[in-house]
């Protein structure tokens, strides 16, 4: 009996991840195009070239990971006919938060695409969060240390100590 079978099952559970984090990345980018529709009607004028370039980009990364699943032998998930906001939008205040928001979501799920994928996967997932951790700094006014990880670590909850 060869080893060949054990490193087949291991390479599939490899693509598995691998195409779980792309598509997961692809319904963020979905959300991210839907919600800087949102942002481009309540951003106000001088932020319009911003909203815009940031859809741009969005839909760009939306088309390159439909192409991804399909490479991977995945079915694209199609985006949903709306998606749930955080928060109401009705001001610019309101539509900058929904940036900063859309940007840190896309950041954390290209982390997951970097820590899946290998290669020309792995860079192109890198750039993007790179892309969105900027895109979310300059909406934001300031940067974070770890973009793509702060809405991964769980808020500190209150120190038990073992009663004695």
């Amino acid at each position: 009996m060869s080893g060949s079978g054990s490193s087949e099952v291991s390479g599939k559970a490899e693509a598995s991840g691998e195409l779980k984090a792309v598509q997961a990345a692809l319904r963020a980018e979905h959300a991210a195009v839907y919600g800087y529709g949102i942002v481009g009607g309540k951003a106000g004028e001088e932020r319009q070239a911003e909203a815009q370039a940031a859809y741009d980009a969005h839909r760009a990364r939306r088309d390159a990971l439909t192409r991804a699943v399909r490479d991977l032998e995945g079915k694209p998930e199609p985006a949903a006919a709306a998606y749930a906001l955080p928060f109401p939008v009705t001001d610019v205040d309101a539509a900058v938060r929904l940036a900063v928001e859309l940007e840190e979501r896309v950041a954390g799920v290209y982390s997951d695409v970097v820590r899946a994928a290998g290669g020309e996967r792995r860079r192109d997932a890198a750039q993007a969060l790179r892309e969105a951790a900027v895109r979310a700094a300059r909406w934001r006014g300031g940067s974070v240390a770890f973009p793509g990880l702060t809405e991964r670590t769980a808020p500190a909850g209150p120190r038990s100590t073992p009663r004695t």
